[in-house]
């Protein structure tokens, strides 16, 4: 079982020696699937750990002053560090004090003294410290004097295009979800636990289950035609979701995933759920009333049927 620390202060975490991973890592797409995997074959390889090293709030979202889109969750993020493999996972708190840091005093008190690296494998790209002065050739620099190799992981290729976190969310925001699918190396899927709504869906003719992103700001919003897995099945049950703000009625501040499974009858009511997104259908938009609400949701019903693969029926006539 991966174990999990947040803090810079504290005992060596590896001391037998590690092999480091560090990064964002949002999306969890194939280049990191690449670097997770060397890591985890170096450590082998070593007998040693393999560990990762990764920040959370993201860093490009600490310094924005907008609302910053990310691919995944922090429990998404979890969950593939330790599938693949990695032993422990330092998820340091991004704040104040860690961009206060200087890139040297990184090295020494992270990647030395808290985690006892024998390799450490980053981006080309990869910048960190105050004021991103640290890169890799200062890694490099610093490696041989503290016990540790840098090494860089050759940028993975999709189509002749190299795959980035950046690429990801440039597709899923237009709804490219089959493009962006390669680059992930699964379908983009969003999870989360059954929470208990106004149930005015119900009241319409298609109740919803509803998942909360709260702070978490997803890269899709708009209407969709989606497959969902509940628990550990695969997702495979088809049906339409809503991801918004809801604007016709009972607008809410934050994100709301609310999705209608087609022909389901039963409580989802605190079951985890696993959305898998099929295709967009339109964006949101703000109707006058209940009834054009209503023939509208008639109409993407019938619309993600037929996208589906499924007789495009009116759901409920």
């Amino acid at each position: 079982m991966m174990r999990l620390s947040r803090d810079v202060a504290g005992p060596c975490l590896a001391p037998g020696g590690s092999v480091v991973a560090v990064g964002a890592f949002d999306g969890l797409h194939r280049g990191h699937q690449a670097l997770l995997a060397q890591v985890f074959a170096r450590a082998d390889e070593l007998g040693c750990s393999p560990l990762v090293v990764s920040f959370e709030p993201l860093p490009r979202a600490f310094f924005s002053p907008q609302p910053v889109p990310r691919i995944s969750s922090v429990r998404d993020k979890l969950c593939g560090f330790a599938a693949a493999g990695m032993q422990q996972t330092l998820l340091l708190r991004f704040n104040r004090a860690l961009t206060a840091m200087s890139a040297e005093d990184f090295v020494r008190r992270v990647l030395v003294e808290r985690l006892a690296a024998h390799e450490v494998w980053v981006g080309a790209d990869f910048r960190f410290g105050h004021k991103r002065a640290g890169d890799v050739a200062l890694l490099q620099q610093m490696g041989p004097a503290c016990g540790f190799r840098a090494c860089t992981m050759p940028e993975v290729q999709w189509h002749d295009a190299r795959v980035s976190a950046s690429r990801v969310r440039q597709l899923l925001a237009a709804g490219e979800f089959a493009a962006a699918e390669p680059l992930l190396g699964r379908p983009f899927v969003i999870d989360g636990k059954v929470q208990r709504g106004n149930q005015l869906g119900r009241t319409l003719g298609y109740p919803t289950a509803n998942i909360h992103l709260r702070d978490r700001v997803s890269p899709v919003q708009g209407i969709f035609a989606v497959r969902v897995g509940l628990g550990e099945s695969e997702c495979s049950w088809p049906g339409v979701a809503s991801l918004g703000v809801r604007p016709t009625v009972n607008q809410v501040s934050q994100p709301l995933l609310e999705v209608h499974l087609f022909d389901f009858e039963g409580d989802l009511y605190g079951q985890r759920m696993a959305v898998e997104f099929v295709g967009k259908l339109r964006d949101e938009q703000k109707f006058d009333g209940l009834e054009p609400l209503k023939a509208q949701m008639a109409l993407d019903a019938r619309r993600a049927r037929e996208l589906l693969g499924m007789n495009p029926r009116l759901v409920g006539a």
